[in-house]
């Protein structure tokens, strides 16, 4: 029988179960500092509290996905993770006290002693737990026994791969080379246990519990699989190496093909729920200052341009589609046909157009550019799932026609109102290539925490208005 490796968010439910615990006991080691030797849990509020604690707890779980890579962590990075964790439950506490409006009931010395608190005992907690795990990895009674089967022009390489793993639950103790007979030799101080001709012999008289086959065809690999699990044993047989591929994967099954898929961005369903679930609560918002920009704006684009409130136009979106976006125009109604005459004065290098001081702009719409209000009504777009609240920008369909093979790569996730590009000082970036790269960046780095550092970044863009010229 082989335990499989847990993929699910329950996979660290031990770290899960100590967080929590350490939240509550510093919540309680809070409370008695600052108002006495009594158990806050035996007052209702501090009991509700507990209980809120556990629920964000859960949330920021399963959302944010916080053990990942737990085991690897160095010490540094364990407490950048213990420190980011905890504030993130704190805000979520300070986030209910408004809600319920509660902030009156709870002592802020008590709320902001437990942040304290709370992050050097999760910190201490993870320290100590991964070392009891790491001691457990490291102790060759509680590994798998694993024999590589393979050919010489292999055995090295995987030797050497295995080697240089720093968390696994098995031990090689032996290879078996099948295209020569290498029987007593060593290889990365490994025994070579057998040949093609004792192979059998040597897995039904030894201590061996799982068998790694590389290097045979796949016709091959499959007969020999089919035997070896007859005899009861566990079998893994190599379908690619893994370097040969983007660095994020996962194994499917389409039909009776078990597959290895690979992309720049693998992500969970419930990262992709929270995603969606964030825009169309932005948009919503989105909609509302919309509703109130109209107002404001409408009067004075029809004063200073005649013509339509709204400009659309065909975008490339997610992996080539179409769709329509919308905005407040800002342009005169001909810009299109004015582009052509003014392309000399592109300051862009590359398939996008920017000009500084485009004579298409009129007054008003320059300062609603300045402030990105002409891009309000694509909550709109937001709402009906054509694009996200962070992402990449859309190109024309103009644009789309020009690019090469490694442009396409910006469009491998939904545009986005904003986006890396957009906070990184758009009106400072003359080079496309510097935007492809951004944007690529964006997609195989991409988390929903990165998606509320951009949002937040947004923000500040738009209240100054730096950078968006």
């Amino acid at each position: 029988m082989y335990k499989r490796e847990k993929k699910s968010w329950l996979k660290h439910l031990d770290f899960t179960i100590l967080d929590i615990a350490c939240l509550l006991l510093a919540l309680v080691i809070a409370y008695l500092m600052r108002l006495g030797w009594h158990m806050p849990y035996a007052t209702d509020p501090y009991e509700r509290l507990a209980v809120i604690l556990v629920l964000i707890d859960i949330c920021v779980v399963f959302f944010f996905e916080p053990y990942n890579g737990i085991l690897r962590r160095g010490h540094f990075q364990e407490v950048n993770a213990s420190v980011t964790f905890c504030t993130i439950i704190f805000a979520g506490v300070l986030a209910y006290e408004v809600a319920t409006k509660q902030t009156e009931i709870y002592s802020r010395k008590v709320i902001f002693a437990y942040w304290l608190i709370s992050m050097v005992l999760v910190y201490l907690e993870r320290f100590a737990l991964k070392h009891i795990i790491r001691r457990r990895m490291e102790n060759e009674k509680n590994l798998s026994v694993m024999i590589l089967l393979t050919t010489a022009e292999y055995a090295k390489e995987m030797l050497q791969e295995f080697r240089n793993l720093q968390y696994r639950d098995f031990a090689v103790s032996g290879v078996i080379v099948i295209d020569q007979n290498l029987k007593g030799a060593k290889i990365c101080g490994v025994p070579v246990v057998a040949n093609a001709d004792s192979c059998f012999e040597y897995l039904r008289t030894h201590v061996v519990d799982e068998v790694f086959i590389n290097g045979n065809t796949r016709e091959s690999s499959q007969a020999l699989a089919n035997e070896l699990l007859e005899m009861g044993l566990t079998v893994h047989f190599n379908l690619v190496h893994m370097n040969a591929l983007a660095p994020n994967k996962a194994v499917e099954k389409y039909g009776n093909y078990l597959v290895l898929t690979s992309s720049m961005k693998i992500a969970s369903p419930r990262q992709i729920f929270a995603k969606r679930l964030m825009d169309i609560a932005g948009s919503l918002v989105g909609l509302f200052a919309c509703g109130a920009a109209f107002v404001i704006f409408a009067p004075l684009i029809k004063l200073q341009s005649p013509g339509p409130v709204f400009f659309s136009q065909v975008r490339m979106g997610k992996n080539g589609r179409t769709f329509k976006i919308y905005k407040f125009r800002s342009m005169n109604v001909n810009a299109e046909a004015q582009k052509a005459s003014l392309m000399a004065q592109n300051e862009m290098s590359g398939f996008m157009f920017k000009m500084e001081r485009d004579p298409r702009i009129f007054p008003i719409g320059r300062f609603m550019r300045k402030y990105s209000i002409d891009e309000l009504p694509q909550f709109f777009n937001v709402l009906k799932g054509e694009m996200s609240l962070v992402g990449t920008r859309p190109p024309t369909v103009e644009e789309f026609e020009q690019y090469e093979m490694h442009h396409k790569a910006r469009l491998g996730t939904k545009p986005g109102i904003t986006g890396m590009w957009q906070v990184s000082g758009r009106s400072d970036i003359r080079d496309f290539e510097e935007v492809v790269a951004l944007d690529t960046h964006y997609i195989s780095q991409w988390s929903i925490g990165l998606d509320f550092k951009i949002l937040f970044k947004t923000l500040q863009v738009v209240v100054t208005g730096k950078g968006s010229e």
